[in-house]
């Protein structure tokens, strides 16, 4: 019943420090993938659109700070969170890195412990559920501690879908998930499920919350759902 894992973009072009980071990460829970420049990273984004970008400055063939201007000018990206990598410590560096986008900004070399911690403190704002963090919209409460979700004072009993759907809507309230969107949040991008499928589980999850209260699931014609 587990929410998805949170899913890092790590873009580091120095081999050792990409699998040092990579080996924390994975440690931490998080799926990592890898890339070693600017132009490979860009790829990856659209192939797998993560949850966290972890971004060198320095690197060949598109510099880090490229690559944030370019996510964080786009529609689908500029959302995703990106914690910017540099030896540069002046205070113009930093300024610099933030004005381009960046969500945060970690001069090297750094406490490894402490960018991890960063990386919880961004994803807490983008994937509280996946981090362990309560989420409540309204009067439904969505424990994963606990695996536990309630409306009011009542207990809801949700499938393991049903659960990780709701997880996903209660992240970003008001945003609206295309079906796409949501089989790769939901089920993976690894497992092949009918889009239609989404509709199926969508009905279950809106049975068992209006059986408490009013509908609280948007649907969107020719777009998909959101919560509220």
């Amino acid at each position: 019943m587990s929410v998805t894992q949170p899913h890092v973009l790590l873009v580091e072009d120095e081999p050792a420090q990409r699998e040092v980071l990579a080996y924390n990460l994975e440690a931490e829970g998080f799926l990592v993938t890898r890339a070693e420049n600017g132009e490979d990273a860009i790829l990856r984004v659209n192939e797998i659109m993560p949850d966290l970008v972890i971004l060198d400055w320095m690197m060949p063939l598109l510099s880090g700070i490229e690559v944030c201007r370019q996510l964080k000018t786009r529609e689908d990206t500029r959302q995703i969170p990106i914690i910017m990598l540099s030896a540069r410590s002046e205070e113009v560096d930093r300024v610099r890195g933030l004005e381009t986008g960046a969500d945060d900004y970690v001069i090297k070399p750094y406490s490894v412990r402490e960018l991890m911690a960063r990386v919880r403190t961004q994803l807490r704002r983008t994937r509280p559920a996946a981090i362990g963090a309560t989420l409540v919209y309204d009067n439904i409460t969505l424990d994963p501690e606990r695996h536990r979700v309630s409306r009011g004072d009542t207990e809801l009993k949700l499938g393991p879908t049903e659960y990780r759907l709701l997880a996903t809507l209660m992240e970003r309230p008001g945003r609206v998930f295309s079906r796409d969107q949501l089989l790769d949040q939901v089920w993976g991008r690894d497992i092949y499920v009918d889009a239609r499928t989404v509709d199926v589980h969508i009905a279950r999850l809106r049975k068992v919350l209006t059986e408490q209260g009013d509908d609280p699931i948007r649907t969107v014609r020719g777009a998909g759902y959101a919560l509220g």
